[in-house]
């Protein structure tokens, strides 16, 4: 048994802004010459516990975190784990594993709540139930710092002095809606840097698609009207400014004016086009978000609607990993603490099924967001039509979601039968390396498993060996390898010969640690370079290996395949594994092809002055503005260099030498 102890808690957690903790008060574990484990250890807590609200941890052996809980009193939620009988087979099971406990007393059931919500998303635990593919929402974006206002699509943190517009359900939704609101507002999108260097208009002056503020085509109180346009439509005040539009639209055609009647008659369209992507826009609803959980086959799905300013700002389908013994309700409630953890909430939340405790939630909410947050349980109307509508979207997404899931497993057995594999696999990776004549050379790592790409497993590897021969696709492959099982063997071990138990059954870890077969685009001579490494790591005999070689004239279809001590061999043209094995290459081969144009385009743009040791953003610049050029710069005299704003004399010498290092 491992003895060592679990980590302290970190009591400088925060839930956000809106609490300020007072002295907080934690428990650690309870000392014995023989371990407890189970029931009795959280019996040998419960003696200790106040009556108080807070948040308690349960620990394994490993001391990792098992579960997560909030308590109105500690003493009295932990003592029902350690009765012997009456839990489910979910927390029977851990109960059994719990060696350990801690605990953070709170000043009141809802900073609870709120901390609860914090140490899940930021722990994980394998028993909550916990919120997947959590990425941030993307908004629009008026910068009303400036004197003539972009839009631009926006994530992360934000500025007072910026006008911002969301959430939207994803970053098409946003760009849709830019797009169409530049034919309607015609507002600039370029950023500040072009904008002050613009001596003509651009390209998108020319098709209509920006008024010009750049080169004086329009005034700025002009511009300024178009933009506090943009920005009602925005709010929900599209009916105004299309009355007005038309207003003028139909005076600039009494006054014969008709070129003028043309450019609001287009405006008028591309308003259309933005109310017709946004969908559904209810008259009674101005802000809310719509949830609604639909179960079967032991998956749930939340589908979530966004309604911002009467309009439809799109969903987004979640599905969070749950036991399969937990209700809709349970599942909803440990979902809306997790989501609004980092996300604004709106006024009213509408659900598809009760919560428990929702006077909790709603304090707990409105105590984040400070304005008042009412959660409803719509029973008719157009709420209950929007839920209703939400819920069908819901049943929709995890039908697809399974029917996915059964075709990625038959096509993972497919791969076990043709490539002679003991057991279905659980993690493909597949490498491929990108270069060009061998410069800015990048290998590519892409893993599947039985939910298809896990694009947060992705790797790249920046060629690093300064002795290969530029171009040696077998060196890269090596050093590739190389690197990566060096580094999985470090931090977990060699694998043993069942393969490695998934302990942790988060997102990032539900493909496993291990891989279970290793694809490599190349043939014969890439797959000997991958078994030698696998050879001086002492694993040859663990991971399989394939090489896939492209056929006859690069034919897609006609691809062999090398294994380790195996003849070549063909699958079928018509065999879905075969299109399943060429997707999982094409996509290994666009992420290193990706990865590479990235380092190249970097490599590009880069400044020579960014290689001059106590060369920063504000001398650079300096620099720039004086000479004018890198160039210039490394063609100047040392009293030409002392004479910048911000260069000293040592500074200078060193510019100097930096150019001239070889005279």
């Amino acid at each position: 048994m491992n003895d060592t102890p679990a980590k302290k808690p970190d009591l400088s957690i925060t839930t956000g802004d809106a609490i300020e903790w007072e002295e907080t008060n934690s428990f650690s574990s309870v000392t014995s010459e023989a371990r407890l484990k189970g029931s009795e250890v959280i019996a040998e807590f419960v003696k200790h516990l106040p009556n108080s609200p807070g948040v308690y941890r349960m620990f394994n052996e490993k001391a990792d975190v098992l579960y997560v809980g909030k308590a109105k009193s500690l003493k009295k939620r932990v003592s029902s784990y350690a009765k012997s009988g009456g839990h489910s087979n979910r927390i029977a099971r851990m109960i059994g594993e719990t060696v350990n406990m801690e605990f953070v007393r709170t000043r009141t059931e809802t900073e609870a709540l709120l901390l609860e919500a914090n140490l899940i998303k930021r722990l994980r635990p394998r028993y909550n139930v916990l919120l997947r593919d959590d990425k941030s929402f993307p908004y629009i974006v008026v910068t009303d710092d400036h004197a003539a206002p972009a839009i631009f699509k926006h994530r992360g943190a934000r500025l007072k002095t910026r006008k911002y517009f969301g959430p939207f359900a994803n970053a098409g939704a946003v760009n849709r809606s830019i797009n169409a609101m530049q034919r309607a507002f015609l507002i600039r999108t370029c950023t500040d840097s072009v904008y002050e260097s613009r001596t003509r208009p651009c390209l998108l002056y020319q098709i209509k698609r920006c008024a010009g503020p750049c080169t004086g085509e329009v005034s700025l109180d002009d511009y300024a009207d178009l933009v506090s346009e943009a920005k009602l439509f925005l709010s929900g005040k599209s009916s105004r400014i299309q009355e007005s539009l038309s207003g003028q639209m139909q005076t600039a055609a009494e006054d014969l004016d008709f070129e003028r009647a043309a450019v609001y008659r287009d405006r008028l369209s591309a308003l259309s086009a933005v109310q017709g992507h946004q969908g559904i826009n209810p008259s009674g609803v101005d802000e809310a978000d719509v949830f609604a959980v639909y179960q079967k086959e032991g998956m749930t799905c939340v589908q979530v609607f966004f309604f911002r300013t009467g309009q439809n700002w799109g969903n987004r389908a979640y599905f969070p990993r749950a036991d399969k013994g937990l209700d809709p309700s349970e599942i909803l409630t440990a979902f809306l603490a997790q989501f609004y953890d980092d996300k604004p909430c709106p006024r009213m939340l509408l659900l598809s099924h009760d919560i428990e405790d929702d006077a909790l939630m709603s304090e707990a909410l409105t105590l984040r967001s400070e304005h008042k947050v009412s959660i409803n349980i719509p029973q008719r109307g157009e709420k209950l039509d929007l839920v209703k509508h939400a819920q069908l979207n819901a049943r929709e997404s995890l039908e697809r979601r399974l029917a996915e899931s059964s075709t990625q497993a038959r096509l993972l057995k497919g791969v076990a039968e043709a490539f002679s594999l003991d057991e279905i696999p659980n993690r493909i990776e597949v490498y491929d390396n990108s270069h060009i004549m061998g410069t800015n050379a990048v290998g590519g790592m892409i893993v599947a498993g039985p939910e298809g790409f896990a694009k947060n497993q992705y790797r790249k590897f920046n060629i690093k060996n300064e002795d290969l021969v530029p171009g040696d696709d077998y060196g890269m492959m090596r050093e590739v390898l190389t690197r990566r099982f060096s580094r999985l063997i470090k931090e977990n071990g060699l694998r043993d010969k069942k393969g490695a138990e998934i302990e942790d059954e988060a997102e990032e870890a539900s493909v496993g640690i291990w891989p279970d077969l290793l694809l490599i685009d190349g043939g014969l001579g890439q797959l000997n370079a991958v078994m030698d490494v696998m050879r001086e790591m002492g694993i040859e005999k663990e991971v399989p290996v394939v090489g896939i070689a492209k056929g006859p004239d690069r034919d897609a279809g006609r691809e062999k395949f090398f294994m380790p001590g195996k003849s070549s061999f063909m699958l079928p043209e018509r065999d879905p594994v075969l299109f399943f094995v060429q997707r999982l290459r094409d996509e290994a081969h666009r992420f290193a092809i990706g990865s590479h144009r990235a380092r190249r385009k970097k490599e590009m743009v880069k400044n020579p002055l960014d290689e001059i040791a106590g060369i920063g953003p504000s001398r650079k610049r300096a620099l720039l503005h004086h000479f004018g050029t890198a160039k210039a710069v490394s063609g100047a005299a040392l009293s030409d260099l002392t004479a910048v704003e911000g260069i000293s004399g040592e500074m200078a010498k060193a510019i100097f030498d930096h150019f001239h290092e070889n005279s």
